[in-house]
């Protein structure tokens, strides 16, 4: 049995490495995402496709639909994402603060405003969890509690990312298309190299079925992660490479780096759980 006070140090330790962890990757997924916004500069004018005078007309309130005006301008739009830039920096550098997280948050608010709620569906959504629960760990750590700030952020992150995983499963589960396996097949012929080839191996039911099985029975009982550090790092190996294989056929490289985002909160959170029984 390990000493109470081995334990002790060990969960500081775990605890400090998850924090860098969150704070480095989710700081990347920053970085990339800005970056792919700062590209589309010229698709956001006054005068092209994405518009705001043309999407400001979702804002029913006029004071608001006033201020947003003045933020969602061109220039006030690529200076708000140089700032999200440099603070993506200053984050993986330095850690997270109140006034540096309080800054992301908002601004992270406005750029879903601006692009009618979502930009890229889950990675948004993913973005915004990790977003709260960094915001959670500092408002707390500003009133006094800094270990219980980081608890209540961490806790905070990997229930909602194990319960998306366990409700993407759920919805398979009772989709027809999924439990016979036609859906991997649909979606992979709509993908960035689809049509899938005459020969391809997801063309054969059975692979295709043990495929949809294998994904649904893995979402559903990611929630048994939480029992075992060992566990949890088994799901989260087959979670990256999932959202690394939606990324290669579909393009959609928010999706890994987003999630993995979260892979650090499920971990210790997991570790936190079984020290209890120990």
């Amino acid at each position: 049995m390990l000493s109470a006070a081995l334990i002790q140090a060990w969960m500081e330790a775990s605890t400090l490495m998850a924090i860098r962890a969150t704070e480095w990757v989710f700081a990347w997924s920053l970085t990339i995402q800005t970056l792919e916004y700062l590209r589309m500069g010229k698709h956001t004018a006054n005068d092209a496709f994405w518009s705001w005078p043309l999407q400001r007309a979702d804002i029913p309130n006029a004071p608001v639909r006033a201020v947003l005006d003045v933020l969602f301008q061109p220039h006030m739009h690529q200076l708000h994402l140089v700032l999200r830039l440099c603070a993506a920096v200053l984050l993986a550098v330095q850690g997270a603060s109140l006034p540096l997280i309080g800054f992301l948050f908002v601004g992270n608010l406005l750029i879903l405003i601006r692009w009618r709620g979502a930009f890229n569906g889950g990675s948004d959504f993913m973005t915004l969890v990790v977003l709260t629960g960094l915001l959670i760990s500092q408002v707390l750590g500003a009133l006094g509690h800094p270990e219980l700030g980081w608890q209540a952020g961490f806790w905070y992150i990997a229930i909602q990312a194990i319960t998306s995983y366990f409700m993407s499963g759920a919805v398979k589960l009772l989709r027809p298309e999924w439990r016979n396996g036609s859906a991997m097949t649909i979606f992979l012929n709509g993908a960035i190299y689809g049509p899938l080839s005459a020969t391809h191996l997801l063309r054969n039911k059975w692979l295709a079925v043990l495929g949809s099985w294998g994904f649904i029975v893995w979402e559903i009982v990611f929630p048994l992660s939480l029992l075992d550090p060992r566990l949890a790092a088994a799901f989260c190996a087959v979670a990256a490479l999932f959202h690394f294989l939606v990324f290669w056929f579909f393009g959609l490289n928010r999706f890994f780096w987003a999630w993995l985002c979260a892979f650090p909160a499920i971990l210790w959170c997991s570790a936190q759980f079984s020290a209890r029984w120990v």
